[in-house]
């Protein structure tokens, strides 16, 4: 009788919301690692760095991964801020505001299922809307691997820990991640991710209206590029990740990373975008899809 190796875990990615309280996140992800999980990204959603708390928070988790390594485990970080007609939120304060920040994690969460990625959300960080949004998200697009998760804190600890003056804790410390249960209806209705979807009629004149606003401003970018650099624009706004834009051009991953630091650095001139405010791959996606196609 020939005894089976019992497979690896299959990778999942951490989504957590983020306010100005960091440590939440590394006390999750301490939790699942404990539990065996295997998580290989993480993703951070929150509202604007122009906010002190929240660019400290964010500041401080970013120490903790150092060359997309975690606690010597190969694992990314990345941030996803909640947008609103390509400008950061800093707060929710309207219905057109909950649509926008519903529409950044729903295009999150369907980016990284079509990946066939298992998440776990973590809810406990950050604006009370945004753990809701969270939760509406999942349950029409998430399935039956993924998990939802609250952070119960004792009160002795969280005063210790607070601002995260203590980003690692102890079992005494009591900390505990409590699963939410989760009922992906989405899964059961499919129907339902089709209609939480922007509608396909609507899409060309979406398009020409983002166009529209954003032409000059990428034709200015574009024209301050080179032609590599135009490539991985190209490619970004496409929509791949910039490891799929090395495997896709024949390049290095640190090479991709050295043009989208120039790509982006001549965006914060055309868009006049503050200096040390964090900007990604999907910055470019979201503004250079629909230019992309007239070029």
């Amino acid at each position: 009788m020939t005894l089976q190796t019992p497979a690896a875990p299959q990778p999942a990615t951490l989504i957590a919301t983020l306010g100005g309280q960091p440590q939440v996140i590394t006390f999750a992800l301490d939790a699942l690692l404990a539990q065996g999980e295997t998580i290989s990204e993480v993703y951070i959603l929150h509202l604007s760095l122009a906010n002190p708390r929240t660019r400290q928070a964010w500041q401080r988790l970013q120490a903790e991964f150092v060359d997309d390594y975690y606690a010597g485990r190969r694992c990314r970080l990345r941030h996803v801020p909640i947008t609103r007609n390509g400008a950061e939120l800093d707060d929710i304060r309207s219905e057109a505001d909950a649509s926008a920040a519903f529409a950044v994690i729903r295009d999150l969460i369907v980016e990284l299922k079509t990946e066939g990625r298992r998440l776990h959300l973590c809810i406990s960080g950050g604006r009370r809307m945004l753990a809701l949004l969270v939760t509406s998200v999942i349950t029409i697009f998430g399935d039956f691997n993924d998990r939802l998760w609250h952070m119960h804190t004792p009160e002795t600890t969280l005063a210790r820990v607070k601002d995260g003056a203590q980003m690692h804790v102890t079992p005494a410390d009591g900390v505990r991640l409590i699963a939410v249960p989760l009922n992906p209806w989405g899964a059961y209705f499919p129907v339902l991710r089709t209609l939480a979807q922007p509608t396909l009629a609507n899409l060309p004149e979406h398009l020409r209206r983002l166009t529209a606003v954003d032409e000059p401003r990428c034709r200015q970018v574009w024209e301050q590029l080179s032609p590599r650099e135009r490539d991985v624009l190209r490619a970004f706004a496409q929509g791949l990740r910039p490891d799929q834009v090395a495997e896709r051009l024949s390049i290095s991953l640190s090479t991709v990373n050295t043009h989208k630091t120039k790509i982006l650095a001549e965006c914060r001139v055309a868009w006049a975008l503050p200096p040390n405010e964090p900007r990604d791959y999907r910055f470019i996606r979201e503004h250079f899809a629909a230019f992309i196609e007239g070029v």
